[in-house]
């Protein structure tokens, strides 16, 4: 039967595990309503649109 390998220490496992935690900038498309910048996939924030329709109204202040 196998053995398993000793202990990794508290450095190595940190390590290991922080090649999967990178951070990369990001995206940003133009509004197809408006062409203010936005996030893909979200309500443009400057008109409310989403998809082609209105998601939600512009609130006025």
């Amino acid at each position: 039967m196998a053995v398993p390998y000793g202990r990794k220490s508290r450095s190595k496992s940190r390590m290991r595990r922080a090649a999967n935690m990178k951070y990369s900038a990001m995206s940003y498309v133009s509004c197809s309503n408006c062409g203010a910048p936005k996030m893909p996939h979200y309500a443009c924030g400057a008109c409310g649109a989403y998809a082609g329709r209105v998601a939600r109204p512009r609130i006025e202040e």
